[in-house]
């Protein structure tokens, strides 16, 4: 394993392994995918008795696990996007594919009554549970929009700090992603993104397969690449982390094959120029 994140770091991993799953396509799949999930309550990658479980194994303490009520922790991240926000009291935070709420509710518990969190998804079966879900945690802070996250219904530089969690990876349009991620953060705004990156190439039999785009494996940049894109898109100070561990639960995510042989979840963080 240490060996793969070595590859990743050093960008050894060939352009050639790009997503050749059309762009719509890929938008589809993810959109009913995610539907389902919104609907059964299950998760994405894991078993489906799946829940406290796995977000416990993947970064999250156990009182941030029961300070949420039931029905926001879908079981669906890779990391602990909050973990390394370091939240102040007032902020304006924004999650990218914000899903069941989950992390928007951890994230209001931060920034206090005086800040606001704004979560964003694509599916509109996501955004109603996550809004009935307002209601179950009294989070009168927090709502949901539904938009693409390549296309954010965000003010420009109105968010102090973006949030996601295995999402980015199901983008077809990174680029676009982080380019919004930057309009929408004021000056010295930061990111804070638990995601994965690809480690090694990918073979066709899951480059070409939708349902490993969908299931946050095939649609992972290498480390170089989001440098890359990062850099493009304006944004200082980049720090991408493989976190090693992640392959015991990464290995979980296909019951035919091993996901962590290409891909490491990792933390992803970066600050937009305060001029």
């Amino acid at each position: 394993m240490s060996d793969q994140i070595d590859s990743a770091v050093d960008g050894a991993t060939a352009d050639a392994d790009a997503i050749e799953v059309d762009a719509a396509e890929q938008r589809s799949v993810v959109r009913e995918r995610y539907a389902d999930i919104a609907t059964r309550g299950s998760d994405c990658c894991a078993d489906d008795d799946a829940t406290d479980g796995d977000s416990g194994r993947v970064g999250y303490a156990a009182d941030q696990i029961d300070a949420v009520e039931d029905g926001a922790d879908l079981g669906l991240g890779c990391g602990n996007p909050t973990a390394i926000a370091a939240l102040e009291p007032g902020e304006t935070v924004l999650d990218l594919g914000s899903g069941g709420g989950f992390d928007c509710f951890l994230a209001a518990r931060e920034v206090g009554p005086d800040g606001r969190v704004i979560g964003v998804d694509m599916t509109p079966e996501m955004v109603e549970r996550a809004r009935e879900n307002v209601q179950r945690n009294d989070a009168d802070a927090v709502e949901f929009r539904l938009g693409e996250i390549e296309h954010l219904p965000v003010a420009d530089g109105s968010v102090d700090v973006i949030l996601s969690n295995c999402v980015i990876n199901l983008s077809p349009e990174k680029p676009q992603v982080f380019r919004e991620a930057f309009r929408v953060l004021r000056p010295g705004g930061r990111l804070a993104v638990s995601d994965v990156v690809r480690t090694a190439p990918f073979p066709d039999d899951v480059r070409l397969d939708p349902d490993s785009v969908s299931g946050c494996v095939a649609g992972a940049s290498s480390i170089e690449e989001l440098e890359s894109i990062l850099d493009d898109a304006g944004f200082v100070d980049v720090a991408i982390e493989p976190k090693a561990e992640s392959e015991a639960f990464i290995r979980d995510w296909d019951d035919d094959r091993d996901p962590s042989e290409y891909i490491v979840a990792a933390t992803i963080e970066g600050r937009k120029p305060r001029s």
